[in-house]
């Protein structure tokens, strides 16, 4: 009987909000899996798709405690005096180690999006929700942020 091919274990993200918290809740736990030798992969879609945008990164609201602007600033301020690296660096670094980005092709027609206004030095793959089920069909880890 043959052996069965030993697959790393694979972690895949559905990332749907584009609220500063949340992307960094996405990023750093990708990130952690891909340093434990997971692959990793993230399916940006809706609100999550908006921050792949060009210069658009930086710009997602908080979640909670947002008021006007505020409370995104303070949690910045905190973040900064903590050493946590920007929303940019950990990009930079889940892009380094290997980790997988995937663009909502549904989104970017229902918003209207094009390829061109998109990092797409990030993105690794377009797809709709097939691309997602392929990806996430062998994944041990699967989440929705």
């Amino acid at each position: 009987m043959p052996e069965k091919e030993l697959k790393p274990e694979k972690a895949v993200i559905v990332l749907h909000s584009g609220d500063m918290d949340k992307f960094y809740s996405a990023l750093i736990i990708g990130n952690g899996a891909l340093a434990m030798g997971m692959e990793v992969s993230v399916y940006f879609t809706f609100w999550g798709l908006m921050r792949l945008k060009k210069g658009e990164l930086e710009k997602g609201p908080l979640s909670r405690m947002h008021m006007l602007g505020l409370g995104k600033k303070m949690i910045e301020g905190r973040m900064k005096a903590a050493n946590v690296a920007s929303l940019e660096k950990l990009m930079e670094d889940f892009k380094e180690l290997g980790g997988k980005i995937i663009a909502c092709e549904m989104t970017m027609e229902i918003m209207g999006i094009k390829k061109e206004e998109l990092r797409t030095d990030w993105v690794d793959d377009w797809g709709a929700v097939g691309t997602y089920i392929q990806e996430a069909r062998d994944a041990s880890i699967t989440l929705f942020i």
